[in-house]
């Protein structure tokens, strides 16, 4: 096989992958808080304890996947073409 046609079945197969996790799993986890929907502080004794509600995921701790975020864009925009 040829270096171009093995690569090009790499990215097909790493897009594919990415469509069947948007699919089953649509949200991932918060790059800032890591999913806990908080910050950590430490108190004086230096024990961990929760800080302020993350902001970017609204203290959820969620996020929407790139890849969803752009499939619900088009299914909004298809929608609404052929409506």
């Amino acid at each position: 096989m040829t270096p171009i046609l093995l690569a090009i079945a790499c990215l097909l197969a790493i897009t594919l992958g990415y469509c069947g996790l948007c699919a089953a799993s649509p949200f991932g986890d918060c790059r800032k808080c890591h999913g806990m929907g908080h910050e950590l502080t430490t108190d004086r004794k230096g024990k961990p304890k929760r800080g302020k509600d993350c902001r970017r995921c609204k203290a959820t701790g969620k996020r929407i996947r790139v890849g969803r975020w752009l499939y619900n864009r088009w299914a909004r925009i298809y929608r609404a073409g052929t409506g």
